[in-house]
């Protein structure tokens, strides 16, 4: 197809006779024959549909591949909607056919007890994600975590719930979430100690590197269970702040030092809160409370008398 340009000359005879050809793109000079230029420039989408019954589909690919999925979302799967190439659906011998393709092709899948016990540790992470609310990229390295101790064979003699409940604590511990080991244990119905165990060894093993827990991260957890200010929260990141530069945190539960921080900066502020609601919303005692409570107030009475 040729289309004429208006309102434009040739360069060599100066006709208004350009003509643009949307075949090849080619401009050109309809008395002459001069070529002005031989591509056209495409001003609509870089995609184009690929699916057969066409549309304004730009996919191209299935899934990302993740870590969270037992093959990592690499196999093929044949498609759940009876319906052939054209669309029409299938026949009844058809269709009973397929699903029996269907059932040896996820059987198929799975061959070594290897793959099982994946893709049975993958189902529990699964299932924690919403029970301890853990973000995408935490679950990504829990998995890969798992996988690690999977290749070492770690996982043989011990409990898969409890391997999968201590790489999500490592994960959590590695990015700095601010989860307790109490918390993965009551998601994971798991007892706390067999999770501490499997923690150990594969700290031990895959010679994981963890970063100190910041008893700051801690506080934002607190306050929004007891619906504190944010006057409040601020005043207690500058008590935390104090405290670990005079180095008073070391060796300290993170969740109680948050916890006494928030009860001396209510007490500063005048705000009405016991010693318990703190203690049960961050998980520690009552007692934990009163015994930081003395040293972080001492800090500050000292930094104000210097």
């Amino acid at each position: 197809m040729v289309t004429t340009n208006q309102n434009s000359l040739c360069l060599r005879c100066g006709k208004n006779s350009l003509l643009t050809d949307d075949t090849t793109g080619e401009r050109f000079c309809g008395k002459c024959g001069f070529v002005i230029s031989e591509t056209l420039q495409d001003s609509g989408p870089e995609w184009r549909s690929f699916s057969k019954e066409g549309g304004t589909d730009p996919a191209r690919t299935g899934a990302p591949s993740s870590l969270m999925i037992h093959d990592m979302g690499l196999s093929t799967v044949i498609n759940p909607i009876n319906k052939d190439a054209s669309g029409k659906p299938l026949s009844t011998s058809m269709k009973s056919t397929i699903e029996r393709l269907r059932t040896w092709d996820s059987r198929s899948q799975v061959h070594e007890p290897i793959d099982r016990n994946l893709r049975q540790a993958l189902s529990d992470l699964n299932k924690l994600k919403d029970k301890v609310a853990i973000p995408a990229n935490v679950l990504e390295k829990a998995s890969y975590i798992y996988r690690k101790a999977l290749e070492k064979k770690l996982v043989r003699g011990r409990s898969i719930a409890a391997m999968i409940a201590a790489s999500l604590y490592a994960a959590c511990r590695d990015t700095e979430t601010p989860r307790t080991l109490k918390d993965i244990a009551d998601a994971a119905n798991v007892k706390r100690k067999d999770i501490a165990r499997c923690y150990r060894l594969l700290h031990h093993e895959l010679e994981l590197k963890m970063p100190v827990v910041d008893s700051i991260q801690c506080i934002a957890r607190i306050s929004s269970k007891l619906d504190i200010s944010e006057k409040t929260k601020r005043y207690a990141v500058k008590v935390l702040k104090d405290a670990q530069e005079r180095k008073e945190s070391a060796g300290k539960d993170p969740m109680g030092l948050a916890a006494t921080a928030l009860y001396l900066s209510c007490v500063h502020n005048g705000v009405a809160i016991t010693q318990r609601d703190l203690a049960e919303a961050a998980g520690v005692t009552e007692v934990t409370i009163r015994n930081r409570y003395k040293g972080l107030k001492a800090d500050q009475t000292t930094k104000s008398e210097l």
